[in-house]
């Protein structure tokens, strides 16, 4: 996910957050590169000069699968679940002018720092809120947004409560006929909690397709995958093209394949006690 070696601080640049501590690395190859990290792990790359570099692999997935949804430049009404830095919403309110955006944080420290060490003041429409995922959710009136996005980790570890049937029907709530969700899912061997994740979604959503590098999709290694879901059909071909030739070669699984990929896999329901994945050691470079 992260070259470690470039990104060398003089010192360490250490927060204490809610979820622990928060770390600040500068990137020496790029002037206003910043990656946040949290409990040692990277949860977001921001490029405070050009907000369009998604140095992050899955990042770059779902700023393609954004890039795709509508009309170029036109913008979108958002709704993010999981702050850190605020990435993708930076890169759509560059290239989407006049977006709408939330940011639904729970963290309030988390926030603070992002405020001060990696400003948002002047990102047009973005606004963040200091509450967790299922009630900003919860909160919104039906058909309001054109994008809902949940890329939310507790460290190396998604919340349970995030990736449920009865979760996933309350995005689906409150997305306009057209609108799409998007999920960023971490996963490794096997992929038993990814499959179970893609046929959560795709008992909500009639259109859903699957993006990721192939070691990660085949279950040889830990890594992230993007679920992409909508009413209306998405721009397949288009991503699958932008997949098979980007820096980070990806694959794109949809219909019969996907199905194949859930292998009877049963939707993740509220109350359910199932263990989410957490990465090896040394995944990010650290202990």
């Amino acid at each position: 996910m992260s070259r470690k070696s470039r990104r060398d601080a003089p010192g360490p640049d250490v927060h204490p957050i809610a979820g622990g501590e928060a770390e600040l690395l500068r990137d020496s190859e790029r002037d206003g590169g910043w990656v946040l990290l949290v409990g040692g792990v990277p949860q977001s790359y921001v490029d405070l000069a050009d907000p369009t570099h998604l140095d992050f692999e899955y990042m770059r997935l779902l700023g393609d699968v954004v890039d795709c949804l509508a009309p170029e430049g036109a913008p979108l009404d958002a709704v993010h679940i999981g702050g850190a830095g605020c990435t993708l919403p930076r890169y759509l309110a560059a290239t989407r002018p006049g977006s709408r955006q939330v940011v639904f944080e729970p963290d309030a420290a988390l926030v603070r720092l992002v405020r001060e060490r990696l400003p948002v003041k002047g990102v047009p429409g973005l606004k963040i809120r200091v509450t967790d995922g299922r009630a900003g959710i919860a909160a919104l009136p039906d058909g309001a947004d054109d994008l809902v996005v949940t890329d939310a980790f507790a460290e190396a570890s998604m919340p349970l409560e995030l990736a449920t049937r009865e979760f996933t029907q309350d995005v689906d709530r409150v997305l306009r006929p057209g609108g799409a969700y998007l999920m960023n899912v971490a996963d490794g061997f096997r992929l038993p909690f990814a499959r179970r994740v893609a046929a959560t979604v795709a008992s909500v959503f009639p259109h859903v397709l699957l993006l990721g590098e192939p070691g990660v999709l085949r279950g040889r290694r830990f890594g992230n995958l993007i679920v992409a879901a909508s009413r209306a059909p998405l721009p397949s071909a288009e991503l699958a093209r932008r997949a098979a030739g980007g820096l980070a070669r990806a694959r794109l699984l949809e219909g019969a394949d996907l199905t194949a990929f859930c292998g009877g896999a049963r939707p993740l329901r509220d109350g359910e006690d199932v263990t989410v994945p957490e990465p090896p050691p040394q995944t990010f470079g650290r202990p």
